[in-house]
């Protein structure tokens, strides 16, 4: 037996008028009989095709400055009637109710009133009370009823009705409501947490209705997904498709380089979210060439980031490394042409956004939240705890690879000298052979550690690793504290004219 049914009635009250002329037109040349209020009634009656005033159903006129237009038995009853059920047709036909066959409802734009940045008082108007309320009336009895919940769904149901002369099939009408559910959960999740900015209820509500499909996931056996709004951060200027892994990365590059904005030209290469270059210098062409000899080896594959427009000079160098994403503020349009140069070589323009301030992550069987790590260390956060106070050039040093210590991941040691990454042991499970694993790689590539300085993600529990680092010529140290056995390693330096300075914050990264 076929659940079909045939448009007969249409309520349409939406906010945004984009693309409901052609859907007014189609409904209007089936015969259609069209119901509308405020607005949306004036724009139907200019294209000059009928409407019947919402106020002739329900003998109310639209009352406290449009708060209340739809909002009555005659309305909803003419949408969650069930056209199968004697009682329902029954109850219609007493009070004189009309049935209306599809509710068409574009929302107040909420959300974009309070990225605006709105006052309150807007905000609280563009919470839409009759609309919502439409659609879930209407997506509930979606067995009679077809609800187009969204401007985003105009075209397609402009589509079905132009296709089958207004008839729709029950599959439709289902797929429909699913629509208009997304977009009502949608909806009341941004009102809740504009109410609990202040977190005073400690609920995890997270809509994110923009959905990509990945090619895969980490690996090609795992589907992968990126649901955000990518196009909000970056414009993406060439290239392939990002993968999971690259937006991955991007995302470790976008946040390490916030660390340096505004700073002098410096430029970082990441690798599996790790930073294995990174160099600030007077020019950014020094910057980058620094950044790549703090790891050749590594940077092939890479993911590249700068805190500023990327020129000429830079894009000819960059063009000769294999990597797979370019990061910048801008490219100027020499450089861009340059790096244009691989066809799949992707190239981003980070705006000026703010990031989320929380981390999210799943967790057996639930998730995780945390503020982000947004302390970032500075002069006046250090306590020198050695005989030996550092230089301004070490502080510079000192801060320089806190910076790159807060984004690489624990347990993890970050040698550096000169505003460059010299090298850095990461995600290793003793701290010791984070440092030995930096000590060899530096070493790797002829960096001469004599005057370098080195940087600790947490505390050091015994003194092992600031007798390693003297021993290879580690000349000053930045650590949190915060071990009840601190003093045995400040003790050792002071012993071996090694600086020591103390900032009281931890930064694991795991």
């Amino acid at each position: 037996m076929s659940n079909d049914k045939t448009i007969k009635s249409a309520l349409i009250s939406v906010f945004s008028k984009d693309g409901l002329e052609p859907i007014v037109k189609e409904l209007n040349q089936q015969g259609v009989t069209i119901f509308s209020t405020g607005g949306t009634e004036k724009f139907i009656k200019d294209l000059g095709i009928d409407v019947v005033p919402v106020e002739e159903i329900t003998s109310y006129p639209s009352i406290l400055g449009g708060r209340v237009k739809t909002l009555h038995p005659k309305v909803f009853g003419g949408i969650l009637n069930r056209q199968n059920h004697e009682g329902d047709v029954a109850e219609l036909a007493e009070y004189n109710i009309p049935q209306i066959d599809v509710v068409i409802v574009d929302l107040y734009p909420f959300e974009k009133t309070v990225a605006s940045g709105a006052s309150n008082q807007d905000i609280i108007e563009k919470i839409d009370i009759g609309g919502i309320s439409l659609i879930r009336a209407a997506a509930k009895n979606y067995a009679d009823v077809i609800c187009v919940s969204s401007v985003n769904d105009y075209a397609e149901f402009l589509e079905l009705i132009s296709a089958n002369n207004g008839t729709i099939s029950e599959a439709d009408r289902k797929r429909f409501a699913a629509k208009a559910f997304n977009v009502s959960s949608h909806y009341d999740t941004a009102i809740f947490n504009y109410f609990n900015q202040d977190g005073n209820e400690t609920v995890l509500k997270i809509s994110e209705p923009n959905a990509n499909v990945l090619r895969y996931g980490e690996n090609p056996h795992q589907k992968g997904f990126f649901f955000g709004d990518f196009d909000a951060i970056f414009d993406k200027l060439h290239g392939k498709e990002l993968s999971y892994n690259n937006l991955l990365d991007v995302d470790a590059a976008v946040n390490l380089m916030g660390e340096f904005k505004g700073e002098a030209p410096t430029f970082a290469i990441l690798k599996h979210n790790n930073a294995c270059g990174l160099a600030q210098r007077d020019t950014l062409l020094e910057a980058y060439k620094d950044a790549l000899a703090g790891d050749p080896v590594s940077a092939f594959g890479g993911i590249l980031i700068s805190n500023t427009e990327i020129d000429k000079a830079t894009a000819e160098e960059i063009h000769n490394l294999f990597c797979e994403v370019v990061i910048a503020p801008a490219f100027s349009k020499d450089a861009l042409e340059i790096l244009k140069g691989k066809k799949n070589r992707i190239l981003l323009v980070l705006k000026d956004i703010e990031l989320p301030k929380t981390n999210v992550r799943s967790c057996l069987n639930g998730v995780l939240v945390q503020d982000k790590d947004n302390i970032t260390d500075s002069a006046n956060d250090l306590t020198n705890v050695t005989k030996l106070s550092p230089t301004a050039s070490q502080i510079d040093d000192l801060l320089f690879a806190s910076k790159i210590c807060k984004h690489t991941k624990s347990n993890t040691i970050v040698l550096a000298k000169d505003k460059q990454l010299y090298a850095s042991g990461t995600g290793q499970t003793s701290r010791v052979d984070a440092l030995n694993q930096a000590i060899h790689k530096a070493k790797s590539f002829s960096f001469e550690l004599s005057g370098a300085v080195m940087a600790s993600d947490a505390f050091f529990p015994f003194p092992d690793c600031v007798e390693i680092a003297k021993n290879a010529g580690i000349s000053a140290v930045i650590q949190p504290g915060g071990s009840i056995k601190d003093q045995l390693s400040i003790d050792y330096c002071n012993e071996n004219n090694v600086a020591m300075v103390i900032t009281g914050t931890r930064h694991f990264k795991h």
